[in-house]
């Protein structure tokens, strides 16, 4: 099988860790000689309540049973999508009423650019240095990393950048701004938070000149940094929300949330603002209502910081110089980049799931299921010092 996925798919990296899998259950995923790796990463945060969640499984199962595609998005009306937008408007803060499903992170970073350029009538978008939004064109046109997105110039043009935490460069955010479209934590960076009410500060200067305010929560949302979105931790309230990820526990999806008045602009002049044949499939929004409801009626999100807290006391050795984020979106800085190259090879032949992050070479990715269990924290991060311990000092 390994051979055939060298062939037949196309790859992304020259040495993929090609893991043959078998199954996955839990916080594990199993290869197919039946050994069981302790998974950290949860899909990089798309598996928020862990591999085959029963209840997401069973709302799979019940929706395939009924149907599972009938129209484009946006014709008829289907339940499983019009309860989750429901729900979903519940529990945000107005104006972010309506939303829009789509197929992935990426697609409603590039409907929520289209809406903010619509809406505005402006064409300026900013973006920060070392911001990860995806890789279609209009994202990677947002894209804070010029090494990764140069082979594919041109790009989308009107497009400018500002430093992330850097409070004198939102004077760089006029009245020819439609919109700034912001990580609310920097991912691929290094998972750096907002600091010094960044966040409040270009909330103001965004409404002061008229521009939107796009938070990208693709990956911090639903539940990773012990909110249901990470702009609750900062008084910070975005005129679009993307989301992606941890959505819908594994399943390919994506949204963007805005009032209903700025929405109403992707139905006329021109008709048809966005379309997409497969957003807001049924089965994948019965997986993110599922999703939905396990996280908001349980104590899983309030148990991220508890969690977060355990990882910290545990993971403290002499080539761990930081271990920044919040929740269970923790990124570990070592000392250097060997050292992180060493520590998640090293942990993957010992059954222990890590990765890397975009942009921070020297940065490992802890980002678990929130169902992980202490037991299971505690059991891979004395694999993790263990290892550390076993490397030059």
């Amino acid at each position: 099988m390994k051979k055939d996925f060298l062939h037949y798919q196309t790859q992304t990296t020259p040495h993929p860790l090609a893991m043959e899998v078998s199954h996955a259950k839990g916080s594990y995923i199993y290869d197919t000689a039946g050994k069981a790796h302790l998974d950290f990463v949860a899909g990089v945060s798309a598996c928020s309540l862990g591999h085959c969640h029963p209840k997401v499984v069973a709302a799979i199962r019940k929706q395939t049973e009924q149907y599972m595609h009938v129209m484009v998005y946006g014709e008829y009306v289907q339940k499983p999508a019009v309860d989750y937008a429901k729900l979903l408007a519940s529990l945000l803060p107005a104006p972010l009423e309506t939303t829009y499903l789509v197929n992935s992170g990426t697609e409603a970073i590039e409907g929520a650019m289209k809406l903010a350029r619509r809406f505005t009538h402006r064409s300026e978008i900013i973006a920060a240095h070392h911001a990860y939004h995806g890789n279609t064109m209009g994202s990677l046109s947002i894209m804070g990393f010029e090494e990764r997105k140069a082979a594919f110039r041109p790009l989308i043009p009107d497009v400018s950048f500002i430093q992330f935490n850097a409070l004198p460069d939102l004077q760089k955010i006029t009245t020819k701004t439609a919109a700034v479209v912001l990580e609310t934590i920097q991912g691929g960076a290094g998972f750096i938070l907002p600091q010094n009410d960044y966040l409040q500060q270009l909330r103001k200067r965004c409404t002061e000149v008229g521009a939107l305010l796009i938070l990208d929560e693709i990956q911090p949302g639903f539940g990773r940094t012990g909110k249901l979105f990470a702009f609750e931790h900062y008084q910070c309230i975005p005129d679009i929300l993307v989301m992606g990820k941890g959505m819908a526990s594994g399943l390919p999806v994506g949204a963007f949330t805005a009032s209903k008045t700025m929405m109403n602009c992707l139905q006329d002049n021109p008709k048809l603002g966005h379309i997409t044949t497969f957003g807001g499939n049924p089965v994948i929004a019965a997986a993110s209502l599922a999703t939905l409801k396990e996280l908001t009626t349980t104590t899983l999100i309030a148990e991220t910081l508890e969690k977060e807290i355990l990882f910290r006391k545990l993971l403290q050795h002499p080539l761990i110089t930081e271990i920044r984020g919040k929740g269970l979106m923790l990124a570990l800085i070592m000392k250097d980049e060997a050292i992180t190259n060493a520590l998640i090879l090293k942990c993957a032949e010992r059954q222990l799931i890590l990765f890397w992050l975009l942009f921070e070479p020297k940065a490992v990715r802890i980002s678990p299921p929130l169902t992980i269990s202490t037991a299971e924290i505690t059991s891979g991060c004395e694999l993790i010092i263990e290892i550390l311990d076993s490397l030059p000092q």
